[in-house]
């Protein structure tokens, strides 16, 4: 039932649930609740449009470090077969008509609410449903709410004192203006060098006028391979979706690859050598997540591993001080995210091309000018792009005012300590579920079409569970919470990940708990925990 008053007016409306989001996760939510179970559901987005991630940044440069082929849905092959990738790694655009494809395939756009964002959720424990506030004032009384918010899509855009002042244009790579911005001949800065930023900075450097790029953070790459891709190629691809189907769910971190090079103590130098010069060449992220599992847990080997990326890119660099600024050294191959790349380590070679390290002299402020540094060196630009990252994993809910039982803030726990159970609930807020979101595996280390799906999955047949036994609430003990985050943190802390600063530590935001963010497991021994609960009858939930 729904009620409104008058033209204009606050609009009120009861439904199953509602789902936050448009992206992978949220599409797939939308059809899985309506089309397979036929509840009643909305999707609501802040965009204009469908896409998520793909909707929002669209920068220049923006695209796949995923194969596409593999970046799909697997649950109808007809949906697979009916787009055509046209490279390896797509570029934005593609992909988000991709996702366009998808909404108008599955006939989702009826029950999606455009340019309008959830403010609050607050649980009502006498009615057992969620109030669930727009900012237009609406209100939608729901017995699910499901976050497919994404898990970098809560920008850092307000990061030094002064960016009101500034004269020119300053934008966010997470915000990038679908107009796109006219940089021909400006002078540009990138603020950091990130996945993000590298592909900026690759992409602009020769169409603008200067490039200031400030650098804090050097970063580890891998020269990415992107073949075009014709009918034979499409074909091939194609006639492999039910290996994928297989494949993918079960593997370590979703991808076509896995880490079947033998052990690494087991090697010689020189078959180790030839392993890694092997899958470098690939020109994928197989390197960092399919070579050898040791690099993640053992220092020589994650030392070893390094040397032989910092020596490719000293290779390209061979200017000292570049390298000195662009290749890491305190800390190791993969314990950041390792982004792909395409010449971007020569455009520091370009003659307006400046790369200024901001390490030890940061950034003071944002004049209306350009830039200032501690030291005082300022620079005068016309556009300053900030690739300076998100509030990864917990940033998209807690800036959503929800509250489960007994008033309790989520946004106020997780600043505390970010605790969740799975990855797809958390105590005290009953029916409220979650994607993309800490301690599962999809807020990095995996490929995310993989993980966004079983997890869609898991939270339908959790709904279709209840409905079919007649229940109405289900919500996680505080005890099978306490062992979910246990049995996490055990895992990661047996990893070089945790002993880093990174944003999958949470380590960006300042006063953000730390804790390794994402189920370092594996995909596939999270699916399987994940199947165990469930075909259990879900113990260590409180039903009614």
């Amino acid at each position: 039932m729904s009620e409104s008053k008058g033209n204009g007016a606050r609009k009120h409306e009861s439904l199953d649930a509602v789902v936050i989001g448009t992206g992978v996760a949220g599409l797939y939510q939308l059809y899985k609740l309506r089309d397979e179970q036929g509840l009643k559901v909305k999707a609501v987005d802040t965009a204009t449009g469908v896409g998520g991630t793909w909707y929002w940044n669209r920068y220049p440069g923006a695209r796949f470090d995923s194969e596409a082929y593999i970046y799909q849905y697997l649950f109808s092959e007809e949906l697979y077969n009916g787009w055509s990738w046209s490279e390896r790694f797509p570029g934005q655009p593609e992909i988000e008509r991709w996702l366009n494809y998808v909404a108008d395939k599955l006939d989702l756009r009826k029950d999606i609410r455009f340019s309008t964002t959830i403010t609050s959720a607050v649980f009502n424990e006498a009615t057992q449903r969620w109030t669930i506030t727009t900012d237009k004032g609406d209100s939608i009384d729901a017995q699910f709410l499901i976050t497919c918010c994404g898990m970098l899509s809560a920008p850092l855009t307000s990061v030094f004192p002064g960016q009101d002042t500034f004269k020119g244009v300053l934008v966010h790579t997470g915000r990038y203006p679908k107009e796109k911005l006219d940089l021909a001949g400006k002078r540009v800065a990138v603020v950091g060098n990130g996945a993000t930023g590298i592909q900026v900075i690759q992409t602009i450097a020769g169409e603008v006028g200067s490039l200031k790029v400030f650098v804090r953070t050097p970063q580890y790459i891998i020269p990415m391979k992107n073949p075009k891709y014709g009918p034979k190629e499409v074909e091939a691809y194609k006639a492999r979706f039910e290996e994928f189907r297989k494949t993918l769910p079960h593997s370590f971190t979703g991808f076509e690859y896995d880490f079947t090079n033998g052990n690494w103590k087991d090697l010689t130098a020189d078959q180790r050598h030839a392993v890694l010069e092997k899958i470098w060449d690939e020109g994928s992220l197989r390197l960092w997540l399919a070579s050898f599992v040791e690099m993640f847990f053992e220092e020589d080997v994650s030392e070893e591993i390094s040397e032989f990326v910092r020596r490719k890119m000293r290779a390209r660099l061979k200017d000292p001080k570049l390298c000195e600024a662009l290749i890491p050294t305190d800390y190791g191959f993969g314990t950041h995210r390792v982004p792909l790349e395409t010449n971007y380590l020569e455009a520091f070679h370009q003659a307006n091309v400046e790369l200024v390290s901001v390490k030890n002299n940061p950034i003071k402020r944002i004049t209306p000018e350009g830039v200032e540094l501690t030291d005082g060196t300022s620079y005068g630009l016309d556009v300053i792009i900030l690739a300076t990252g998100f509030d990864a994993g917990s940033g998209a809910l807690t800036r959503i005012d929800i509250r489960g039982r007994d008033g309790r803030s989520l946004k106020d726990e997780w600043s505390r300590d970010i605790r969740t159970t799975m990855g797809l609930q958390v105590h005290g807020y009953p029916n409220l579920f979650t994607t993309g979101a800490p301690l599962a595996p999809s807020t990095a280390l995996c490929n995310m079409t993989t993980c966004l799906q079983q997890q869609v999955e898991w939270i339908s047949d959790c709904i279709a569970y209840l409905k079919k036994n007649h229940l109405s609430v289900i919500e996680p003990t505080k005890e099978t919470q306490d062992a979910w985050v246990a049995h996490h943190d055990e895992i990661a802390n047996t990893t070089l990940v945790t002993k880093t600063h990174s944003w999958y530590m949470g380590s960006n935001v300042e006063g953000k708990p730390r804790r390794l963010l994402s189920y370092i497991g594996g995909v596939g021994t999270y699916r399987q925990k994940c199947d165990e609960v469930a075909s259990s009858a879900y113990p260590g939930f409180a039903k009614q």
